[in-house]
Protein backbone atom coordinates (compact mmCIF):
# COMPACT_ATOMS: atom_id res chain seq x y z
CA UNK A 1 0.00 0.00 0.00
CA UNK A 2 1.27 3.90 -0.71
CA UNK A 3 -0.22 6.41 1.04
CA UNK A 4 -0.49 10.14 0.75
CA UNK A 5 -2.13 13.03 3.18
CA UNK A 6 -3.10 15.89 2.02
CA UNK A 7 -5.02 18.92 2.40
CA UNK A 8 -5.58 21.73 5.19
CA UNK A 9 -7.17 22.41 7.25
CA UNK A 10 -9.28 19.21 6.31
CA UNK A 11 -7.05 16.53 5.52
CA UNK A 12 -7.35 13.47 4.07
CA UNK A 13 -5.51 9.92 3.60
CA UNK A 14 -5.38 8.92 -0.05
CA UNK A 15 -4.38 5.15 -0.24
CA UNK A 16 -3.67 3.54 -3.07
CA UNK A 17 -4.10 -0.30 -2.76
CA UNK A 18 -2.60 -3.08 -5.45
CA UNK A 19 -4.76 -5.87 -6.41
CA UNK A 20 -6.42 -7.84 -4.09
CA UNK A 21 -4.95 -5.71 -0.83
CA UNK A 22 -7.62 -4.60 1.47
CA UNK A 23 -7.99 -1.67 3.99
CA UNK A 24 -9.93 -1.33 7.36
CA UNK A 25 -11.67 1.92 8.73
CA UNK A 26 -14.11 3.03 11.02
CA UNK A 27 -17.21 2.62 9.51
CA UNK A 28 -18.81 5.44 7.66
CA UNK A 29 -14.65 6.82 7.14
CA UNK A 30 -14.88 6.39 3.48
CA UNK A 31 -14.79 9.83 1.70
CA UNK A 32 -14.28 8.31 -2.30
CA UNK A 33 -12.70 5.76 -4.23
CA UNK A 34 -12.36 4.46 -7.30
CA UNK A 35 -15.15 2.16 -8.83
CA UNK A 36 -13.33 -1.68 -7.88
CA UNK A 37 -13.21 -0.99 -4.28
CA UNK A 38 -15.56 -3.80 -2.44
CA UNK A 39 -16.87 -3.53 1.09
CA UNK A 40 -17.80 -5.97 3.50
CA UNK A 41 -18.84 -5.33 6.43
CA UNK A 42 -17.60 -7.18 9.51
CA UNK A 43 -17.84 -7.42 14.00
CA UNK A 44 -14.91 -9.21 14.61
CA UNK A 45 -16.19 -10.89 17.29
CA UNK A 46 -18.97 -9.76 20.24
CA UNK A 47 -15.69 -9.13 22.37
CA UNK A 48 -14.28 -6.41 19.57
CA UNK A 49 -18.05 -5.31 19.06
CA UNK A 50 -18.36 -4.44 22.72
CA UNK A 51 -14.87 -3.03 23.24
CA UNK A 52 -14.84 -0.68 19.79
CA UNK A 53 -18.66 0.66 21.67
CA UNK A 54 -16.97 1.01 24.77
CA UNK A 55 -13.93 3.41 23.14
CA UNK A 56 -16.23 5.14 21.09
CA UNK A 57 -16.08 3.77 17.77
CA UNK A 58 -19.36 2.16 15.61
CA UNK A 59 -20.21 -1.04 16.51
CA UNK A 60 -19.00 -2.39 13.02
CA UNK A 61 -16.02 -1.96 11.05
CA UNK A 62 -15.47 -2.22 7.39
CA UNK A 63 -13.13 -3.77 4.49
CA UNK A 64 -12.13 -1.92 1.91
CA UNK A 65 -10.41 -4.91 -1.12
CA UNK A 66 -9.62 -4.08 -4.46
CA UNK A 67 -10.96 -6.17 -6.61
CA UNK A 68 -9.65 -7.04 -10.03
CA UNK A 69 -6.29 -4.61 -10.50
CA UNK A 70 -5.00 -1.88 -8.38
CA UNK A 71 -7.59 0.40 -6.27
CA UNK A 72 -7.93 3.67 -4.85
CA UNK A 73 -9.39 4.68 -1.63
CA UNK A 74 -9.41 8.02 0.42
CA UNK A 75 -10.37 8.81 4.27
CA UNK A 76 -10.92 12.58 5.61
CA UNK A 77 -11.13 13.84 8.99
CA UNK A 78 -14.29 14.94 10.53
CA UNK A 79 -13.16 18.03 12.48
CA UNK A 80 -9.95 20.68 11.41
CA UNK A 81 -7.02 18.77 12.25
CA UNK A 82 -4.50 16.20 10.74
CA UNK A 83 -4.04 12.84 9.96
CA UNK A 84 -0.90 11.14 11.73
CA UNK A 85 0.56 7.64 9.54
CA UNK A 86 1.89 5.32 12.85
CA UNK A 87 3.58 2.07 12.01
CA UNK A 88 2.37 -0.19 14.47
CA UNK A 89 5.32 -3.35 15.43
CA UNK A 90 6.18 -5.41 18.08
CA UNK A 91 8.05 -2.38 19.50
CA UNK A 92 6.01 0.36 18.95
CA UNK A 93 2.58 -0.12 20.40
CA UNK A 94 -0.21 3.01 20.17
CA UNK A 95 -2.46 4.37 22.75
CA UNK A 96 -4.76 6.95 21.66
CA UNK A 97 -7.62 9.16 22.43
CA UNK A 98 -11.43 7.99 22.23
CA UNK A 99 -12.85 8.45 18.80
CA UNK A 100 -9.19 8.68 17.35
CA UNK A 101 -9.10 5.96 14.60
CA UNK A 102 -9.57 5.97 10.77
CA UNK A 103 -8.01 3.61 9.25
CA UNK A 104 -5.25 0.91 9.32
CA UNK A 105 -3.59 -2.34 7.37
CA UNK A 106 -5.50 -5.28 8.46
CA UNK A 107 -2.59 -6.04 10.28
CA UNK A 108 -3.19 -4.00 13.42
CA UNK A 109 -5.46 -4.32 16.26
CA UNK A 110 -7.58 -1.67 18.45
CA UNK A 111 -8.76 -2.83 21.61
CA UNK A 112 -9.45 -1.14 25.34
CA UNK A 113 -6.46 0.87 27.13
CA UNK A 114 -7.63 0.86 30.89
CA UNK A 115 -5.99 3.84 32.64
CA UNK A 116 -4.03 2.21 35.45
CA UNK A 117 -4.68 4.94 37.83
CA UNK A 118 -8.21 5.84 38.94
CA UNK A 119 -7.33 9.20 39.35
CA UNK A 120 -5.64 9.80 35.79
CA UNK A 121 -9.17 8.22 34.34
CA UNK A 122 -11.75 10.17 36.48
CA UNK A 123 -9.68 13.99 36.94
CA UNK A 124 -7.11 13.57 33.96
CA UNK A 125 -9.41 14.55 31.43
CA UNK A 126 -8.35 12.24 28.60
CA UNK A 127 -10.74 9.75 29.97
CA UNK A 128 -10.99 6.30 32.08
CA UNK A 129 -10.63 4.50 28.83
CA UNK A 130 -9.08 5.34 25.58
CA UNK A 131 -7.65 3.04 22.35
CA UNK A 132 -4.45 0.87 22.27
CA UNK A 133 -3.09 -0.26 18.47
CA UNK A 134 -0.64 -3.14 18.58
CA UNK A 135 0.03 -5.91 16.07
CA UNK A 136 2.12 -5.36 12.75
CA UNK A 137 0.59 -2.03 10.08
CA UNK A 138 0.18 1.10 9.68
CA UNK A 139 -2.69 3.07 11.84
CA UNK A 140 -4.40 6.39 10.77
CA UNK A 141 -5.58 8.63 13.24
CA UNK A 142 -7.13 11.96 13.54
CA UNK A 143 -5.60 14.68 15.50
CA UNK A 144 -7.60 18.33 16.40
CA UNK A 145 -5.53 20.75 15.56
CA UNK A 146 -1.97 21.09 14.35
CA UNK A 147 0.34 18.45 15.90
CA UNK A 148 3.22 19.02 18.29
CA UNK A 149 5.62 16.14 19.55
CA UNK A 150 8.00 15.10 21.91
CA UNK A 151 10.56 12.62 22.67
CA UNK A 152 10.37 11.87 26.83
CA UNK A 153 13.22 10.42 28.08
CA UNK A 154 13.01 7.79 31.03
CA UNK A 155 11.11 9.85 33.66
CA UNK A 156 11.09 12.94 32.17
CA UNK A 157 7.35 14.44 31.99
CA UNK A 158 5.07 16.94 30.43
CA UNK A 159 2.12 18.47 32.17
CA UNK A 160 -0.80 18.52 30.26
CA UNK A 161 -3.87 20.76 29.43
CA UNK A 162 -7.57 18.41 29.38
CA UNK A 163 -7.99 17.34 26.08
CA UNK A 164 -4.95 18.10 24.28
CA UNK A 165 -2.94 14.37 24.71
CA UNK A 166 -3.53 12.93 21.15
CA UNK A 167 -2.14 9.91 21.26
CA UNK A 168 1.48 8.55 23.39
CA UNK A 169 3.78 5.39 23.14
CA UNK A 170 2.06 2.75 25.28
CA UNK A 171 5.75 3.40 26.85
CA UNK A 172 4.40 6.57 28.96
CA UNK A 173 2.38 6.67 31.72
CA UNK A 174 -0.19 8.65 32.92
CA UNK A 175 -0.94 10.28 36.09
CA UNK A 176 -2.91 13.46 37.52
CA UNK A 177 -1.16 16.99 38.90
CA UNK A 178 -3.64 19.38 40.97
CA UNK A 179 -3.12 23.40 39.26
CA UNK A 180 -2.14 24.45 42.93
CA UNK A 181 -4.61 26.59 45.40
CA UNK A 182 -7.93 26.94 45.24
CA UNK A 183 -7.84 30.39 43.92
CA UNK A 184 -5.78 29.22 41.20
CA UNK A 185 -8.80 26.10 40.42
CA UNK A 186 -11.15 29.14 40.63
CA UNK A 187 -10.16 31.99 38.71
CA UNK A 188 -7.01 30.74 36.66
CA UNK A 189 -9.71 29.39 34.51
CA UNK A 190 -7.21 25.57 33.69
CA UNK A 191 -9.86 24.06 36.43
CA UNK A 192 -8.50 21.34 39.32
CA UNK A 193 -6.32 18.86 37.58
CA UNK A 194 -4.13 18.56 34.40
CA UNK A 195 -2.85 15.43 33.04
CA UNK A 196 0.80 14.09 33.35
CA UNK A 197 2.41 11.33 31.10
CA UNK A 198 5.77 10.82 31.84
CA UNK A 199 8.35 8.64 29.69
CA UNK A 200 10.08 6.90 28.01
CA UNK A 201 8.58 7.36 25.01
CA UNK A 202 6.70 9.72 22.68
CA UNK A 203 4.06 12.01 22.53
CA UNK A 204 1.61 13.50 20.34
CA UNK A 205 -0.06 16.70 21.30
CA UNK A 206 -3.48 18.25 19.63
CA UNK A 207 -3.38 22.43 19.33
CA UNK A 208 -7.44 22.47 19.33
CA UNK A 209 -9.40 19.76 21.24
CA UNK A 210 -13.19 18.99 19.67
CA UNK A 211 -14.23 20.24 23.47
CA UNK A 212 -12.18 23.28 23.16
CA UNK A 213 -13.88 23.78 19.79
CA UNK A 214 -17.33 23.71 21.21
CA UNK A 215 -16.44 26.13 24.12
CA UNK A 216 -15.28 28.51 21.66
CA UNK A 217 -17.90 28.91 19.59
CA UNK A 218 -20.90 28.34 21.91
CA UNK A 219 -21.37 31.90 22.70
CA UNK A 220 -22.19 32.87 19.23
CA UNK A 221 -25.09 29.78 19.01
CA UNK A 222 -27.96 31.06 18.83
CA UNK A 223 -31.36 28.93 20.13
CA UNK A 224 -34.24 29.57 18.82
CA UNK A 225 -37.29 28.37 21.81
Amino acid sequence: MEYQIKGTPFPAVICKLGAGESIDCQKGAMSWMSPNMQMQTTTGGIGKMLSRAVSGEALFKNKYTAQGGPGEIAFATSVPGNILAVEISATRQLVAQKSAYLASTPGVEASIFFQKKLGAGFFGGEGFIMQKFSGEGIVFIEVDGSVIEYDLAAGESMIIDTGYLAAMDVTCSMDIQTTGSVGNALFGGEGIFNTKVTGPGHIWLQTMPVSAIAKSISPYIVTNN
